[in-house]
């Protein structure tokens, strides 16, 4: 592996089709010219079109992969997708935290398939607030925020947020301004707008987005320039086919 390229991890579940999840995400790697690697967290069946099956990988056996991997290696920054449990996310980041407390973080908060397949239900929303506390960035659409923080959006709580990690909220099913994200910092919003590029809906567009992301940080750009980049790359993947598997291409 070239020395020069940083180390990105990505712990997600394997999607054969390769729309999403670790395939996914070691395509978008590769692009920024990171070195990636990969845990799976969970094994699927599944096309672009359906969902149809999951197997969870044994928690014990991915804390090890992880291990296995940071002490052989100098990971700047993981990706993290679906996760069973907030428990299960929570001895990730604990064992992350523990061998490497300056490795970036994104979690990309999966909690269901596009064909309403259930990943993650948020059960104790205090616990969760201390987990956030050991991310930097979260990538929800407008659905997952208000699953994972009830009133964010629809009662202006975002105004007394005092989560210490940054919230990119992705605006694909923003009905009133599509395609807006908005990064959330702790005493600023900016708003990233969509260029007039045509895009189309792919399968798997967040696992990439947040992918882009995890590498761009790797590559120490600040958070804000690493998600308006990863909005260019993203904007690109999503225009590269009228399908729901697209090309990846800086």
């Amino acid at each position: 592996m070239s020395e020069n390229r940083p180390f990105v991890l990505t712990i997600a579940g394997l999607d054969p089709s390769g729309g999403a999840g670790i395939l996914a995400d070691i395509k978008t790697f590769e692009q920024h010219k990171v070195s990636g690697f990969a845990i799976a967290t969970a094994n699927t069946i599944q096309t672009e079109n359906k969902f149809y099956e999951i197997q969870w990988i044994n928690l014990s056996f991915v804390i090890r992969s992880i291990e296995t991997l940071f002490l052989s290696y100098k990971i700047t920054a993981v990706k993290i997708g679906i996760v069973p449990s907030l428990h299960y996310l929570n001895r990730i980041l604990s064992t992350i935290k523990l061998l490497s407390p300056s490795t970036q973080i994104v979690w990309d908060p999966v909690l269901k398939s596009t064909t309403e397949f259930d990943f993650l239900n948020i059960e104790d929303h205090s616990d969760l607030l201390k987990i956030l506390s050991k991310i930097d960035l979260i990538t929800p659409n407008h659905i997952e925020i208000e699953q994972l923080l009830p009133g964010f959006i629809k009662e202006n709580l975002w105004i007394e947020n005092e989560i210490s990690t940054a919230i990119l909220l992705k605006g694909g099913h923003n009905l009133n301004a599509i395609g807006k994200d908005q990064l959330f910092l702790k005493n600023e919003i900016i708003d990233l707008f969509p260029s007039e590029k045509y895009c189309s809906e792919k399968h798997g567009s967040g696992c990439v987005l947040a992918s882009a992301i995890a590498s761009n940080l790797a590559l120490n750009q600040p958070l804000e320039v690493a998600c308006k980049n990863a909005k260019t790359y993203i904007e690109k993947y999503l225009s590269s086919t009228s399908t729901l598997i697209g090309y990846h291409y800086v």
